[in-house]
C-alpha cells in the first residue's frame, strides 16, 4: 500500500461562534480535516492563543483524522473568533481580530513539511496582516513543483487586497472560488468583466472569465467555481466541464466550500479527470452541508458510500 498524500491546509484557524453555540472552523482548517477523512496525511499549520479555546481547539482536534502537531502557541494573542450569523441558512461573519493566526511564524518544521506537501490549500483571509502574508507565501513558493497549490479566495469585508489577490494566483496551479467572487477578483485585478449578463447564459460567462485567469496567470492549471445549489464549473485552457449540483438537505452551508476543495485536492493527486473532481467536489461539499458545523464526524461507511458514488 503506497504511502498516503501528504496535504496542507494553511492560514486560519478558529471558532465559529453560531448561534446555537461554538464550532471549530477556518477554511484551510476544514479543508485539513476532511483531506484527512479521505484518507490523505492532513495536517494544519496555523497559530493558536495561550488560552482556554486554543486548548479547547486542539481537544477537538485530537479526534479528528487531521494532525494538529504543527500548530503554533502565540504567547498574547487569543485564538481567533468570528461570530457567525445564518440568514436563510446562509452564514454572514464577524472577524474578529487581532488573533494568533495573524502572527504565523516561517519555523523551520514548517518549511520542511511544505517541501514534502503534495497538496496545500492557502486563502486570502489569513494574509490579512503583513506577518502571516509572508510566511504564508513563502511556505507556497517553497514546495516542490510537482505540489498542487490551491489558492481558496475568500473575500471577507474588510479583508480584501488586489494585492494579495495578485500574488497569490502568482503562486497558485489551482483557484477556487464562488460564483460572486469571480467578477470581484476580476475587478480587482483590473481585468474585464462581463456585464448584462442573462441567466440561461452565466455559465458562458463564467466560462470567459475563468479564460481570462489563465491567460493572465501563466502558472494555473485549473479554475474552480462553485455556485452553491446550482452546482460547479470547472476550467482548463483546454476543457471544461459544468456539474448541475446535487439536490440536499441543508443544515448550514458552513465549511461546504472548503470539503469541494478537499475533494479536489484529493482527486487531483490521484490524476482523475474534470468529470471526477467535479463530482467528488460537489458529493463531499454537499455531505458537508447536509450537516451541522464544518467538521462532521466522518463515519467509515458514509466515506465508503460517497467515494463509490464518485466512482460508480
Amino acid at each position: 500500500m503506497s504511502e498516503p498524500h501528504l496535504i496542507l491546509g494553511i492560514g486560519e484557524l478558529l471558532w465559529d461562534l453560531l448561534p446555537d453555540g461554538r464550532q471549530l472552523g477556518g477554511a484551510p482548517a476544514n479543508f485539513a480535516v476532511l483531506a484527512g477523512g479521505l484518507g490523505n496525511h492532513a495536517a494544519i499549520l496555523s497559530r493558536i492563543g495561550r488560552d482556554d479555546l486554543g486548548r479547547e481547539a486542539i481537544a477537538r482536534l485530537d479526534a479528528l483524522p487531521v494532525d494538529p502537531s504543527y500548530l503554533q502557541v502565540d504567547p498574547s494573542l487569543e485564538t481567533g473568533r468570528v461570530t457567525v450569523q445564518l440568514r436563510n441558512r446562509q452564514p454572514s461573519y464577524t472577524i474578529h481580530q487581532p488573533a494568533a493566526w495573524d502572527a504565523l511564524e516561517l519555523s523551520d518544521a514548517w518549511v520542511q513539511l511544505a517541501a514534502r506537501a503534495g497538496a496545500l490549500s492557502f486563502g486570502s483571509l489569513a494574509q490579512r496582516s503583513a506577518q502571516s502574508r509572508q510566511t504564508i507565501q513563502a511556505l507556497v513558493a517553497g514546495t516542490a513543483a510537482s505540489c498542487i497549490r490551491i489558492f481558496d479566495v475568500n473575500l471577507r469585508p474588510p479583508f480584501i487586497s488586489a494585492e494579495v489577490i495578485q500574488e497569490s494566483l502568482e503562486l497558485a496551479t489551482v483557484v477556487k472560488m464562488n460564483e460572486a467572487e469571480l467578477p470581484q477578483v476580476l475587478a480587482l485585478l483590473g481585468l474585464p468583466v462581463n456585464e448584462g449578463r442573462e441567466p440561461e447564459g452565466e455559465q458562458h460567462w463564467r466560462r470567459r472569465d475563468a479564460g481570462r485567469l489563465l491567460a493572465e496567470f501563466s502558472g494555473l492549471d485549473l479554475v474552480a467555481i462553485t455556485c452553491g445549489a446550482q452546482g460547479s464549473l470547472l476550467v482548463r485552457r483546454d476543457e471544461f466541464h459544468d456539474h448541475p449540483g446535487l439536490a440536499v438537505q441543508v443544515a448550514d452551508t458552513v465549511g461546504a466550500g472548503d470539503a469541494f476543495t478537499a475533494a479536489l485536492a484529493h482527486y487531483l493527486l490521484r490524476g482523475a479527470n474534470l468529470q471526477t473532481l467535479n463530482e467528488a467536489g460537489n458529493r463531499w461539499g454537499s455531505w458537508v452541508a447536509s450537516q451541522s458545523g464544518a467538521m462532521p464526524d466522518l463515519p467509515e461507511a458514509e466515506r465508503q458510500r460517497i467515494a463509490a458514488a464518485i466512482e460508480g
